[in-house]
């Protein structure tokens, strides 16, 4: 769903970069509530592995394809908050590198794909965690819900800014119809990639979930008759030599990033995404512009003058999510540090 250059006027794009500036100021204030010394490294990882998986296109209709927008996700790993961050760092690495989404147009992709999805899908899955049972399994299914209802709820936000900044004349209710329609079963996958991943991760570290955090019932023991609450298990005594575990869960899910960039993603449908497909039907993308970054040596997750397709690819792959973690750890890093070190200044 990234929106390309000339599909939005300069006023409304101007407008949206000030929107999308507002909630990241927002976001960073909320981050430093949300990171800790566990989490902050996680977030990073994060912003790579959404940048990973949105390489890897789904068909989901007859000549049409879908892939993660990762603000789902992203809010019920490490937060609301910080998951606007990780989206809109993955959506400025795709930019600027690799001249996918307008560079005029990032503050329509920051509101549509970063914002909206991760504002409306944590707002659903707070509800649900809510009045399901109080079980991992319920942060399962409150996840594949809340993301199978952000992607059309970002193709109707979509509408409603082509509605106002569009630069063609169509009509919007066309626009309307098939933006949703066909975002509904590309929600579908979004919906099962989030879940899996959530399930993968609660299953393991349970504590590193942002959107768990609180619900675990305490274990009861029945003493003389009465039920009260079992002493805490004594932390765990690291071994010698051993990975901490948040470690291990980093370089899994950083290998696995790896992979799915480097090698999976050479086997991702080529059809063109949702947006992609209705501006070519609908006659939206009539007024499209170059992107000003289409001369990048890695424009179309490509590595220039490489000329095996599989090779190019899966190096661009590689480099983004390299370059995606390291920026992303950068970012939530100098959040982190900035939580630390306020105390210190107030004291």
């Amino acid at each position: 769903m990234h929106v390309p250059d000339g599909f939005i006027n300069a006023p409304t794009s101007a407008a949206t970069g000030v929107l999308a500036a507002g909630a990241l100021a927002v976001s960073l204030k909320g981050a430093r509530r949300e990171l800790d010394e566990r989490t902050a490294p996680l977030a990073g990882l994060v912003a790579a592995f959404i940048f990973a998986v949105q390489m890897l296109n789904f068909p989901v209709a007859a000549g049409t394809s879908g892939h993660l927008l990762g603000g789902a996700l992203a809010a019920i790993l490490v937060g609301p908050c910080t998951g606007v961050l990780c989206v809109s760092v993955v959506l400025l690495m795709q930019g600027i590198l690799f001249a996918d989404g307008g560079l005029t147009a990032l503050g329509v992709n920051i509101t549509d794909m970063a914002v909206v999805t991760t504002v409306v899908s944590y707002a659903v899955f707070r509800v649900l965690v809510k009045v399901l049972p109080r079980r991992r399994r319920s942060v399962t299914v409150a996840s594949f819900v809340a993301a199978l209802i952000s992607v059309p709820a970002a193709a109707v936000a979509f509408t409603l800014i082509y509605a106002v900044g569009g630069t063609t004349d169509v009509a919007i209710s066309k626009v309307a119809t098939a933006m949703v329609g066909v975002h509904v079963l590309i929600g579908i996958g979004e919906a099962t990639i989030t879940a899996l991943t959530v399930g993968a991760v609660i299953a393991v570290r349970p504590d590193l979930v942002y959107g768990a955090r609180g619900l675990e019932q305490k274990l009861k023991l029945r003493v003389n008759g009465q039920l009260v609450d079992a002493p805490a298990a004594a932390p765990a005594v690291p071994v010698a030599g051993a990975l901490p575990h948040h470690r291990k869960l980093w370089i899994t899910g950083l290998v696995a990033s790896l992979v799915l960039a480097g090698f999976v993603s050479f086997y991702a449908s080529a059809s063109p995404d949702g947006l992609e497909k209705v501006a070519e039907d609908q006659g939206i993308d009539r007024k499209a512009e170059p992107h000003a970054a289409a001369d990048s040596p890695l424009a179309d997750y490509g590595v220039k003058d490489i000329a095996d397709a599989r090779l190019s690819g899966g190096l661009a792959g590689v480099i983004g999510v390299g370059v995606t973690v390291v920026a992303g750890s950068t970012v939530f890093w100098a959040v982190r540090r900035r939580r630390t070190a306020e105390p210190s200044q107030t004291s």
